[in-house]
């Protein structure tokens, strides 16, 4: 079987994309590990690739991971530059000329959400509104928009004014500024959550250990990629991931299923 290579949560814009194919071909030179790069574009679902019994080195959103059963082989965590080590976080996004200047300024407007499967896109924006609900308030906005699918549609639908904030991935958001900075420019952080582990490359499970480890080790030796705004790699447990897990416990357990 021919194990496949992707890292479309982060391919941005295209120089992003291509920068991903390159990291990803040296990683299969380097670790004698045949790969094979595989486009996989938005809309069609993540997780649907992550199912997959073919997965190689694959980017996986950590909630997702922390549970699936079986979980994937968990290979290495990417180090984004803004955080300086192998976590990131969401900022609650607003369009720059908005008369928002904080997260509580946007309760009683309209907030959206990517899928209920994303860390970034809704699990942990319902988890950092929990601090602001109270019986007399168990809802914080108006309207709560899901099913937005991406990071890009969380931009797009806050630049059309479609909704007034949205949760967008901190390493994605970096990419944004990075490669196109005229959007970046029109939008504006108003709130960051806390960190989790950032999403990990993976392999399928029952994925041959020594092909995880060749591939490990590659990874673990890149050099700082900086048009990925990428630090380099590390090495985390699989149970660091469990926090995601218990963010969504909580929320569910508080009566607060999705971001509204």
């Amino acid at each position: 079987m021919t194990l496949i290579a992707n890292a479309r949560m982060y391919s941005v814009a295209p120089a992003a994309a291509a920068a991903w194919r390159a990291l990803l071909e040296r990683v299969s030179r380097d670790a004698g590990v045949a790969l094979d790069f595989m486009d996989y574009p938005a809309p069609q679902p993540l997780d649907v690739l992550w199912a997959r019994d073919d997965l190689g080195c694959v980017q996986m959103c950590g909630y997702p991971y922390a549970m699936a059963q079986p979980r994937p082989a968990l290979i290495a965590t990417p180090v984004p530059m803004r955080f300086g080590a192998p976590v990131y976080a969401t900022d609650f996004v607003v369009r720059a000329d908005s008369p928002f200047q904080s997260l509580e300024d946007t309760f009683g407007y309209r907030i959206g959400w990517t899928v209920q499967h994303s860390q970034s896109g809704f699990n942990a924006a319902r988890h950092h509104l929990l601090r602001y609900r109270s019986a007399d308030r168990p809802r914080l906005y108006a309207q709560s928009l899901g099913n937005l699918v991406t990071a890009r549609a969380i931009v797009q639908a806050v630049l059309d004014g479609r909704i007034d904030v949205g949760p967008l991935d901190a390493w994605w958001h970096e990419l944004l500024k990075l490669h196109e900075p005229a959007t970046a420019a029109r939008l504006r952080t108003v709130a960051t959550t806390a960190t989790v582990p950032a999403p990990p490359f993976v392999a399928a499970p029952g994925t041959d250990p020594g092909i995880v480890a060749a591939l490990r080790r590659a990874l673990l030796a890149l050099p700082p990629q900086p048009a990925l705004a990428l630090q380099g790699y590390a090495e985390l447990p699989p149970d660091a991931y469990g926090v995601t897990a218990a963010w969504a416990r909580e929320a569910v357990a508080a009566g607060y299923p999705e971001p509204a």
